[in-house]
Protein backbone atom coordinates (compact mmCIF):
# COMPACT_ATOMS: atom_id res chain seq x y z
CA UNK A 1 0.00 0.00 0.00
CA UNK A 2 1.33 3.42 -0.93
CA UNK A 3 1.36 5.96 1.90
CA UNK A 4 2.10 9.49 0.72
CA UNK A 5 0.83 13.05 0.84
CA UNK A 6 1.83 13.60 -2.78
CA UNK A 7 -1.03 15.30 -4.57
CA UNK A 8 -3.49 14.64 -1.75
CA UNK A 9 -3.99 18.28 -0.68
CA UNK A 10 -3.97 21.71 -2.27
CA UNK A 11 -3.84 25.36 -1.24
CA UNK A 12 -7.16 27.08 -1.88
CA UNK A 13 -6.37 30.49 -0.41
CA UNK A 14 -3.63 32.61 1.13
CA UNK A 15 -3.87 35.72 3.25
CA UNK A 16 -1.71 38.21 5.14
CA UNK A 17 -2.16 41.27 7.28
CA UNK A 18 -0.07 44.37 6.86
CA UNK A 19 3.44 43.62 8.10
CA UNK A 20 4.76 46.02 10.74
CA UNK A 21 8.10 46.63 12.36
CA UNK A 22 8.15 44.87 15.73
CA UNK A 23 6.08 46.66 18.32
CA UNK A 24 4.19 48.80 15.82
CA UNK A 25 1.05 46.78 15.10
CA UNK A 26 -2.10 48.65 16.12
CA UNK A 27 -3.86 45.31 16.62
CA UNK A 28 -3.45 42.54 19.18
CA UNK A 29 -1.88 39.25 18.14
CA UNK A 30 -5.16 37.32 18.30
CA UNK A 31 -6.89 39.87 16.09
CA UNK A 32 -4.02 39.63 13.59
CA UNK A 33 -4.56 35.85 13.41
CA UNK A 34 -8.25 36.40 12.71
CA UNK A 35 -7.53 39.03 10.06
CA UNK A 36 -5.10 36.75 8.18
CA UNK A 37 -7.53 33.82 8.36
CA UNK A 38 -10.38 35.93 7.00
CA UNK A 39 -8.13 37.24 4.22
CA UNK A 40 -7.13 33.67 3.24
CA UNK A 41 -10.78 32.61 3.19
CA UNK A 42 -11.68 35.61 1.03
CA UNK A 43 -8.87 34.65 -1.35
CA UNK A 44 -10.33 31.14 -1.53
CA UNK A 45 -13.86 32.49 -1.95
CA UNK A 46 -15.26 30.69 1.10
CA UNK A 47 -16.82 31.71 4.39
CA UNK A 48 -14.57 31.38 7.46
CA UNK A 49 -17.38 29.25 8.90
CA UNK A 50 -16.37 26.51 6.45
CA UNK A 51 -13.01 26.12 8.20
CA UNK A 52 -12.94 23.08 10.48
CA UNK A 53 -9.29 22.92 11.51
CA UNK A 54 -6.22 24.93 12.45
CA UNK A 55 -2.51 24.10 12.37
CA UNK A 56 0.33 26.30 13.59
CA UNK A 57 3.89 26.20 14.90
CA UNK A 58 6.45 27.89 17.13
CA UNK A 59 4.04 27.78 20.08
CA UNK A 60 1.61 30.29 18.55
CA UNK A 61 -0.57 31.76 21.28
CA UNK A 62 -3.83 32.04 19.28
CA UNK A 63 -5.85 29.12 20.61
CA UNK A 64 -7.85 27.25 17.91
CA UNK A 65 -10.99 26.96 20.05
CA UNK A 66 -10.97 30.70 20.61
CA UNK A 67 -10.39 31.31 16.89
CA UNK A 68 -13.27 28.99 16.04
CA UNK A 69 -15.53 30.82 18.48
CA UNK A 70 -14.64 34.23 17.03
CA UNK A 71 -15.20 33.04 13.44
CA UNK A 72 -18.50 31.26 14.13
CA UNK A 73 -17.19 27.80 13.25
CA UNK A 74 -19.74 25.18 14.27
CA UNK A 75 -17.57 22.06 14.22
CA UNK A 76 -13.84 22.30 15.01
CA UNK A 77 -12.52 18.90 13.90
CA UNK A 78 -8.74 19.40 13.96
CA UNK A 79 -6.24 21.50 15.93
CA UNK A 80 -2.51 20.95 15.82
CA UNK A 81 0.73 22.59 16.96
CA UNK A 82 4.27 21.81 15.81
CA UNK A 83 6.46 22.19 18.88
CA UNK A 84 9.71 24.13 18.83
CA UNK A 85 10.68 27.76 18.54
CA UNK A 86 11.69 29.67 15.46
CA UNK A 87 10.46 28.83 11.98
CA UNK A 88 11.33 25.15 11.86
CA UNK A 89 7.66 24.21 11.88
CA UNK A 90 6.48 26.38 8.98
CA UNK A 91 6.30 23.53 6.48
CA UNK A 92 5.55 20.97 9.21
CA UNK A 93 2.30 22.77 10.05
CA UNK A 94 1.41 22.51 6.35
CA UNK A 95 2.26 18.78 6.45
CA UNK A 96 -0.09 18.28 9.39
CA UNK A 97 -2.90 20.19 7.68
CA UNK A 98 -2.40 18.23 4.47
CA UNK A 99 -2.43 14.95 6.40
CA UNK A 100 -5.66 15.96 8.14
CA UNK A 101 -7.57 16.71 4.94
CA UNK A 102 -6.05 13.71 3.13
CA UNK A 103 -7.26 11.29 5.79
CA UNK A 104 -10.67 12.84 6.43
CA UNK A 105 -9.91 14.24 9.87
CA UNK A 106 -10.92 17.62 8.47
CA UNK A 107 -12.09 19.18 5.21
CA UNK A 108 -10.69 22.72 5.37
CA UNK A 109 -7.70 23.52 7.57
CA UNK A 110 -6.10 26.94 8.07
CA UNK A 111 -2.34 27.01 8.64
CA UNK A 112 -1.46 30.27 10.37
CA UNK A 113 1.16 32.21 12.32
CA UNK A 114 0.61 35.46 14.19
CA UNK A 115 3.16 37.67 15.92
CA UNK A 116 2.86 40.85 17.96
CA UNK A 117 6.29 41.28 19.47
CA UNK A 118 5.30 44.62 20.94
CA UNK A 119 2.68 42.77 22.94
CA UNK A 120 4.68 39.74 24.08
CA UNK A 121 8.41 40.45 23.62
CA UNK A 122 11.16 40.01 21.05
CA UNK A 123 12.29 36.67 19.67
CA UNK A 124 15.74 37.84 18.62
CA UNK A 125 16.82 39.08 22.04
CA UNK A 126 18.76 37.08 24.58
CA UNK A 127 16.94 36.06 27.78
CA UNK A 128 16.89 38.39 30.76
CA UNK A 129 17.09 36.43 33.96
CA UNK A 130 18.96 36.40 37.27
CA UNK A 131 19.49 32.64 37.01
CA UNK A 132 20.03 30.07 34.27
CA UNK A 133 19.35 26.34 34.21
CA UNK A 134 19.27 23.45 31.78
CA UNK A 135 21.12 23.78 28.47
CA UNK A 136 21.52 27.54 28.94
CA UNK A 137 23.77 26.92 31.92
CA UNK A 138 26.38 25.57 29.50
CA UNK A 139 26.33 28.60 27.19
CA UNK A 140 25.06 31.78 28.88
CA UNK A 141 28.02 32.11 31.30
CA UNK A 142 30.29 32.29 28.25
CA UNK A 143 28.24 35.01 26.54
CA UNK A 144 26.38 32.74 24.13
CA UNK A 145 22.83 34.01 24.63
CA UNK A 146 21.11 35.15 21.43
CA UNK A 147 20.09 33.19 18.30
CA UNK A 148 22.60 35.14 16.22
CA UNK A 149 25.45 34.10 18.50
CA UNK A 150 24.39 30.47 18.60
CA UNK A 151 23.94 30.02 14.86
CA UNK A 152 27.02 32.06 13.95
CA UNK A 153 29.21 29.35 15.45
CA UNK A 154 27.76 26.66 13.20
CA UNK A 155 28.06 28.84 10.11
CA UNK A 156 31.61 29.91 10.94
CA UNK A 157 32.61 26.27 11.24
CA UNK A 158 30.98 25.39 7.87
CA UNK A 159 32.64 28.36 6.15
CA UNK A 160 36.03 27.41 7.61
CA UNK A 161 35.71 23.75 6.59
CA UNK A 162 34.74 24.54 2.99
CA UNK A 163 36.55 27.83 2.29
CA UNK A 164 33.34 29.82 1.91
CA UNK A 165 33.86 33.57 1.50
CA UNK A 166 31.77 36.40 2.95
CA UNK A 167 30.61 37.29 -0.57
CA UNK A 168 28.41 34.16 -0.62
CA UNK A 169 26.45 35.41 2.39
CA UNK A 170 26.31 38.89 0.89
CA UNK A 171 24.77 37.54 -2.32
CA UNK A 172 21.89 36.00 -0.38
CA UNK A 173 21.16 39.30 1.36
CA UNK A 174 21.42 41.30 -1.87
CA UNK A 175 19.02 38.99 -3.69
CA UNK A 176 16.40 39.22 -0.94
CA UNK A 177 16.57 43.01 -0.84
CA UNK A 178 16.48 43.17 -4.64
CA UNK A 179 13.22 41.19 -4.75
CA UNK A 180 11.72 43.29 -1.94
CA UNK A 181 11.99 46.41 -4.09
CA UNK A 182 9.37 44.92 -6.44
CA UNK A 183 7.08 43.91 -3.56
CA UNK A 184 4.98 46.72 -2.05
CA UNK A 185 4.05 44.46 0.88
CA UNK A 186 7.70 44.20 1.95
CA UNK A 187 8.80 46.11 5.04
CA UNK A 188 12.04 46.98 3.21
CA UNK A 189 10.31 48.05 -0.01
CA UNK A 190 11.91 51.32 -1.06
CA UNK A 191 15.07 50.63 0.98
CA UNK A 192 17.50 48.95 -1.44
CA UNK A 193 20.76 47.31 -0.46
CA UNK A 194 24.03 47.34 -2.40
CA UNK A 195 27.44 45.79 -1.84
CA UNK A 196 28.94 48.90 -0.27
CA UNK A 197 26.09 49.34 2.20
CA UNK A 198 26.28 45.66 3.15
CA UNK A 199 30.06 45.74 3.61
CA UNK A 200 29.93 48.89 5.77
CA UNK A 201 27.10 47.68 7.99
CA UNK A 202 28.03 46.78 11.54
CA UNK A 203 28.90 43.28 12.63
CA UNK A 204 26.26 41.60 14.78
CA UNK A 205 28.43 38.53 15.37
CA UNK A 206 30.86 37.22 12.76
CA UNK A 207 30.16 36.15 10.07
CA UNK A 208 26.85 38.06 10.26
CA UNK A 209 26.62 41.72 9.33
CA UNK A 210 23.41 43.59 10.14
CA UNK A 211 21.93 42.66 6.76
CA UNK A 212 22.61 38.95 7.27
CA UNK A 213 20.00 38.92 10.06
CA UNK A 214 16.25 38.60 9.68
CA UNK A 215 13.77 41.31 10.50
CA UNK A 216 11.55 41.35 13.60
CA UNK A 217 7.94 42.04 12.74
CA UNK A 218 4.32 42.06 13.84
CA UNK A 219 1.58 40.63 11.65
CA UNK A 220 -0.02 37.35 10.60
CA UNK A 221 -0.19 34.99 7.63
CA UNK A 222 -2.57 32.14 6.80
CA UNK A 223 -3.19 29.44 4.18
CA UNK A 224 -6.35 27.43 3.46
CA UNK A 225 -5.64 23.73 2.86
CA UNK A 226 -8.27 21.47 1.25
CA UNK A 227 -8.39 17.93 -0.20
CA UNK A 228 -6.97 17.77 -3.71
CA UNK A 229 -10.31 16.71 -5.19
CA UNK A 230 -11.69 20.13 -4.22
CA UNK A 231 -8.81 22.09 -5.75
CA UNK A 232 -10.59 22.93 -9.00
CA UNK A 233 -13.62 24.33 -7.13
CA UNK A 234 -11.67 27.53 -6.55
CA UNK A 235 -10.80 30.42 -8.86
CA UNK A 236 -7.00 30.26 -8.43
CA UNK A 237 -4.70 27.85 -10.21
CA UNK A 238 -4.23 24.98 -7.75
CA UNK A 239 -0.96 24.63 -5.85
CA UNK A 240 -0.76 20.98 -4.86
CA UNK A 241 1.29 19.65 -1.95
CA UNK A 242 3.81 17.31 -3.58
CA UNK A 243 5.65 16.68 -0.31
CA UNK A 244 6.03 18.04 3.20
CA UNK A 245 8.42 16.57 5.75
CA UNK A 246 9.81 17.40 9.16
CA UNK A 247 12.49 16.07 11.51
CA UNK A 248 16.12 16.36 12.53
CA UNK A 249 19.19 14.20 12.52
CA UNK A 250 20.73 12.23 15.39
CA UNK A 251 21.35 14.45 18.44
CA UNK A 252 20.41 17.64 16.59
CA UNK A 253 18.76 18.74 19.82
CA UNK A 254 22.07 18.84 21.68
CA UNK A 255 21.75 22.54 22.46
CA UNK A 256 24.96 22.60 24.47
CA UNK A 257 26.79 22.58 21.11
CA UNK A 258 28.15 19.05 21.30
CA UNK A 259 26.15 17.44 18.51
CA UNK A 260 28.37 15.08 16.45
CA UNK A 261 27.37 16.80 13.18
CA UNK A 262 27.82 20.43 14.17
CA UNK A 263 28.13 22.56 11.02
CA UNK A 264 24.74 21.69 9.54
CA UNK A 265 21.34 23.25 8.94
CA UNK A 266 19.73 20.00 10.24
CA UNK A 267 18.10 18.84 6.97
CA UNK A 268 20.29 15.87 6.08
CA UNK A 269 17.78 13.19 7.11
CA UNK A 270 14.74 15.16 5.86
CA UNK A 271 15.90 15.83 2.31
CA UNK A 272 15.79 12.24 0.97
CA UNK A 273 12.23 11.88 2.25
CA UNK A 274 11.28 15.26 0.76
CA UNK A 275 12.38 14.34 -2.77
CA UNK A 276 11.16 10.74 -2.57
CA UNK A 277 7.64 11.86 -1.67
CA UNK A 278 7.58 14.61 -4.32
CA UNK A 279 9.05 12.25 -6.94
CA UNK A 280 11.43 14.94 -8.10
CA UNK A 281 15.05 16.02 -7.71
CA UNK A 282 16.87 19.34 -7.12
CA UNK A 283 17.16 20.06 -10.84
CA UNK A 284 13.35 20.03 -11.11
CA UNK A 285 12.90 22.89 -8.63
CA UNK A 286 12.03 26.14 -10.43
CA UNK A 287 12.12 28.53 -7.46
CA UNK A 288 13.16 28.35 -3.79
CA UNK A 289 11.90 30.13 -0.68
CA UNK A 290 14.47 29.47 2.05
CA UNK A 291 14.04 30.68 5.61
CA UNK A 292 16.66 33.25 6.55
CA UNK A 293 17.03 33.49 10.27
CA UNK A 294 20.52 34.34 9.05
CA UNK A 295 22.07 34.11 5.59
CA UNK A 296 24.36 31.30 6.74
CA UNK A 297 21.36 29.05 7.28
CA UNK A 298 20.28 29.62 3.68
CA UNK A 299 23.77 28.76 2.47
CA UNK A 300 23.90 25.46 4.35
CA UNK A 301 20.28 24.62 3.43
CA UNK A 302 20.99 25.11 -0.27
CA UNK A 303 23.87 22.66 0.07
CA UNK A 304 21.88 20.11 2.05
CA UNK A 305 18.96 20.23 -0.38
CA UNK A 306 21.35 19.30 -3.18
CA UNK A 307 21.57 22.54 -5.17
CA UNK A 308 25.35 22.80 -4.90
CA UNK A 309 28.28 21.04 -3.27
CA UNK A 310 29.78 22.40 -0.02
CA UNK A 311 32.98 23.39 -1.78
CA UNK A 312 31.05 25.05 -4.60
CA UNK A 313 29.29 27.75 -2.56
CA UNK A 314 31.51 30.61 -3.72
CA UNK A 315 30.76 29.92 -7.38
CA UNK A 316 27.07 29.09 -7.02
CA UNK A 317 25.96 31.70 -4.49
CA UNK A 318 26.11 34.88 -6.54
CA UNK A 319 23.43 37.53 -6.70
CA UNK A 320 22.76 36.81 -10.37
CA UNK A 321 22.15 33.11 -9.71
CA UNK A 322 19.59 33.91 -7.00
CA UNK A 323 17.53 36.51 -8.87
CA UNK A 324 14.17 36.08 -10.58
CA UNK A 325 13.26 35.52 -13.27
CA UNK A 326 16.24 33.83 -14.86
CA UNK A 327 18.78 32.97 -12.15
CA UNK A 328 20.00 29.41 -11.74
CA UNK A 329 17.98 29.18 -8.49
CA UNK A 330 15.71 32.20 -7.91
CA UNK A 331 15.49 32.49 -4.14
CA UNK A 332 13.26 34.40 -1.69
CA UNK A 333 11.42 36.19 -4.43
CA UNK A 334 9.20 38.27 -2.12
CA UNK A 335 12.15 39.52 -0.07
CA UNK A 336 12.07 36.72 2.48
CA UNK A 337 12.65 37.08 6.21
CA UNK A 338 15.45 39.56 5.50
CA UNK A 339 13.48 42.14 3.56
CA UNK A 340 9.78 41.28 3.21
CA UNK A 341 8.81 40.27 6.73
CA UNK A 342 9.66 37.88 9.53
CA UNK A 343 6.45 35.93 10.11
CA UNK A 344 8.42 32.92 11.29
CA UNK A 345 8.67 32.00 7.62
CA UNK A 346 5.03 31.29 6.80
CA UNK A 347 5.12 34.18 4.34
CA UNK A 348 7.65 32.08 2.41
CA UNK A 349 5.07 29.32 1.96
CA UNK A 350 2.61 31.91 0.67
CA UNK A 351 5.18 33.22 -1.82
CA UNK A 352 5.82 29.66 -3.01
CA UNK A 353 2.11 29.33 -3.77
CA UNK A 354 2.10 32.67 -5.59
CA UNK A 355 4.90 31.41 -7.82
CA UNK A 356 2.76 28.40 -8.79
CA UNK A 357 -0.19 30.72 -9.44
CA UNK A 358 1.96 33.11 -11.47
CA UNK A 359 1.15 36.11 -9.27
CA UNK A 360 4.46 36.88 -7.56
CA UNK A 361 5.88 40.40 -7.74
CA UNK A 362 9.12 38.75 -8.94
CA UNK A 363 7.62 35.98 -11.00
CA UNK A 364 9.69 33.14 -12.42
CA UNK A 365 8.43 31.91 -15.77
CA UNK A 366 6.49 28.65 -16.07
CA UNK A 367 6.84 27.49 -12.46
CA UNK A 368 5.74 23.90 -11.92
CA UNK A 369 7.81 23.03 -8.82
CA UNK A 370 8.19 25.48 -5.94
CA UNK A 371 10.10 24.60 -2.74
CA UNK A 372 10.07 25.98 0.80
CA UNK A 373 12.79 25.37 3.41
CA UNK A 374 11.70 26.16 6.97
CA UNK A 375 13.93 27.06 9.91
CA UNK A 376 17.53 26.00 9.24
CA UNK A 377 19.64 25.26 12.32
CA UNK A 378 16.69 24.95 14.72
CA UNK A 379 15.18 21.56 15.58
CA UNK A 380 12.99 20.10 14.29
CA UNK A 381 13.14 21.62 10.81
CA UNK A 382 10.80 21.09 7.85
CA UNK A 383 10.55 21.50 4.08
CA UNK A 384 7.79 21.28 1.51
CA UNK A 385 7.34 21.22 -2.26
CA UNK A 386 4.33 22.62 -4.13
CA UNK A 387 3.48 21.59 -7.65
CA UNK A 388 1.25 22.75 -10.46
CA UNK A 389 -1.39 20.51 -11.99
CA UNK A 390 1.18 19.50 -14.61
CA UNK A 391 3.25 17.70 -11.96
CA UNK A 392 0.50 15.24 -10.98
Amino acid sequence: MSRTLRGAAAIAGVGETTYYKRGQSPDAEFKLALMATIAACEDAGISPKEVDGFASFSNDRSDPSRLANALGIRDLRFSNMQWGGGGGGGSAALAHAAAAVATGLAECVVVFRALAQGQFGRFGQGPRSTAVSGAAAYTVPYGLMSPAQSFAMKVQRFMHDHGVQQEALRAIALASYHHAQANPRAVMHGRPLDEDKYDKSRWIVEPFHLFDCCLENDGAAAMVVVPADRAKDFDHSPAYVLSAVTGSHYRAGASVHNTPDYATSNFKTCVPRLYDMAECKPADVDVLQCYENFTGGVLMSIVEHGFCEPDGCNDFLTKENLLAPSGALPTNTSGGNLAECYMHGLELNIEAVRQIRGTSTSQVQDVDVSMVVSGPMVTPVSSCIFGSEATL
